[in-house]
């Protein structure tokens, strides 16, 4: 509780200063800029209320399946606000200065071909025959993930290669091969490798079959231009848990499945289940895929670029 309320007199003494900081940078006409663009978040919130008391307008981009709190706020008077995810026509209706662009991902999110998907494979030294499953929690990883995924790769590689993304934080952690000691070796060799963060997320992703992650937008946007079949595992412990919305709003529309990331905690057998689910039904990786695949939008940085310039 203590560090609950250090932590909201801390950040109400930084809005001020962030207040204070805008209205100066905002004040002399000089330096005035024509527009202002904010990506969400509180730091952009005493940005956006100074932007508009100067009646400089500003534009959002809200990555998430739901608003945060800034971001609720500065709605009501931004010129447009730019979402990461498709819109129902009534709420367009209703708010035309809503628009979905997108999510901006590089260009190397794209599809790849069932060849490419087999060279990629290889190039990992992974066996082209045998499905392969990335287990990634990002570039600072989870353990939550890791741990999970140390719990259930012995009965994974019975039917599996995997591929896990331990993370910065968390790799020391995993790297022990004395955890190892009672599984099959050799399927361990030759099924499973383990990185602290690969460069070429793009290459490894493009080369599984099913792809375990968090929820994070913008992975969710690299995950649908790579046209992927995913278990999202969102992270349910964030302000807002926006993650969990996002997962969930995609596991209805048929996108993705979901696991609890608590759930998965307490019976690490869940994830272990959802993949051989997966593994064992190509039909249903396939229509995911092409449900997530909706998600995405190749030109997004330019429809942005295109809002920010129709204000200038």
């Amino acid at each position: 509780m203590k560090d609950l309320i250090f932590g909201n007199i801390c950040g109400f003494f930084g809005f001020l200063a962030g207040l204070i900081t805008a209205f100066f940078r905002l004040l002399r006409k000089r330096t005035r800029p024509n527009v202002v663009f904010l990506k969400g978040g509180f730091v952009c919130l005493p940005v956006g209320l100074m932007a508009r008391l100067f009646k400089i307008p500003y534009l959002i981009h809200e990555s998430d399946a739901v608003a945060g709190l800034a971001n609720r706020i500065l709605m009501k008077h931004a010129r447009k606000v730019a979402f990461g995810s498709p819109l129902p026509p009534e709420v367009t209706e209703k708010h035309p200065n809503y628009v979905w662009t997108g999510i901006p991902v590089g260009p190397e999110f794209k599809p790849v071909s069932p060849t490419k998907q087999l060279s990629l494979k290889k190039a990992f030294s992974f066996n082209q025959d045998k499905p392969l499953v990335v287990i990634t929690g990002g570039s600072q990883g989870s353990e939550n993930l890791n741990e999970a995924t140390r719990a259930i790769l012995p009965e994974l590689l019975k039917f599996t290669s995997v591929a896990l993304v331990a993370g910065r934080k968390h790799y020391e952690n995993m790297v022990d091969l004395k955890q190892y000691e009672n599984w099959d070796k050799a399927s361990l060799e030759s099924d499973f490798r383990m990185w602290e963060f690969n460069t070429t997320m793009n290459e490894l992703m493009g080369a599984a079959d099913v792809v375990v992650s968090r929820a994070g937008a913008t992975t969710i946007a690299e995950l649908a231009g790579l046209k992927k079949s995913v278990i999202l595992v969102p992270f349910e412990r964030l302000p807002g848990d926006h993650q969990s919305k996002n997962a969930e709003r995609l596991k209805e529309h048929g996108a993705a499945a979901v696991v609890s990331d608590m759930k998965m905690v307490e019976n690490p057998t869940l994830l272990l289940d959802e993949i051989r689910h997966l593994i064992k039904s190509p039909r249903l990786r396939a229509d995911m895929a092409d449900k997530l695949s909706e998600e995405a939008r190749s030109d997004a940085a330019r429809r942005l670029a295109d809002l920010i310039l129709e204000e200038v």
